[in-house]
């Protein structure tokens, strides 16, 4: 594991280096105080968190859709008939700290969370690099299911480290090492500390529109569950940034996607969604 870690950011390291001059010479308007903007236009990948972040005061009002599994066909009306959602809000406290707070459709779940900015890409640093902390909240589970269940059963945690360079002005780049913790597990089955591994990138097709692509290795997921792989496309549009989504798991919370995607692109067992930020 020590050695795929070391390998990846030496790879985004290795660009970011090499790179320098050529994009200092071919856009002079890329940084702003000598640091990056505009590595990504949302604040997600796809269901991934990205390094970009809310100014301060800022508010985003999100809204996100996944319905189900399309390979139902006409019978479920291509997954629309089993949608879930998630309404949101997330504001900056600061130009490097923001909170967030969501409520998601699936298990009934609240999801709080807190991303800071540890470095930012500029003249003088080649990588964005910012920390999120969350906590996700299962309201659906009941006593009778669970003797004993106590509040804190109900909790479970995650801590990402994102990791992203801006190639050019039409790409960008980032790593995603994860680690997430369940209070509430069967150790028949799972583990209740795993390990999540991957990330992904945006390609800018014009000024409004790029394709995002994200991938996450969990190395202690059960076997029957399957590994995120999703695509999106961002479309802006004035105060919004609307995503189109095409991913194999169903769960938006962060502890819920990790471990528990379920759905296999090979048998066409994928769900299609949307996330729209709104900011004021």
């Amino acid at each position: 594991m020590k050695k795929i870690l070391i390998s990846a950011c030496l790879f985004l390291a290795t660009i970011a280096y090499s790179q320098d001059d050529l994009l200092n010479s071919l856009d002079t308007n890329q940084t702003t105080e000598n640091y990056s903007t505009a590595t990504f236009k949302a604040l997600q990948l796809v269901t991934l968190q990205t390094t970009k972040m809310p100014a301060k005061k800022e508010f985003y009002f999100v809204v996100s859709h996944r319905f189900g599994s399309v390979e139902d066909g006409l019978d479920s009306f291509f997954g629309l008939d089993n949608a879930t959602t998630k309404l949101g809000g997330i504001y900056g406290i600061t130009d490097w700290l923001s909170v967030n707070l969501s409520r998601h459709t699936l298990n009934k779940m609240y999801e709080t969370g807190v991303k800071y900015r540890i470095a930012r890409q500029g003249n003088d640093f080649p990588l964005d690099i910012v920390g999120y902390s969350v906590a996700d909240i299962n309201t659906f589970l009941e006593k009778k299911q669970y003797p004993g269940l106590e509040f804190k059963h109900r909790i479970a945690y995650v801590q990402q480290l994102l990791i992203s360079r801006k190639v050019n002005e039409k790409l960008s780049l980032e790593l995603v090492p994860s680690f997430i913790h369940k209070n509430l597990y069967n150790p028949d089955i799972e583990r209740d500390n795993q390990f999540s591994f991957g990330g992904g990138g945006r390609y800018k097709i014009t000024k409004r529109l790029s394709v995002n692509l994200e991938y996450m290795h969990n190395f202690d997921k059960p076997k029957f569950y399957t590994n995120p792989l999703s695509v999106g496309l961002d479309v802006e549009t004035g105060g919004h940034v609307f995503q189109l989504i095409f991913t194999n798991s169903q769960a938006m919370s962060e502890s819920g996607y990790l471990t528990n995607a379920s759905g296999e692109w090979g048998k066409g067992n994928f769900f299609f969604g949307f996330n729209l930020y709104r900011v004021f």
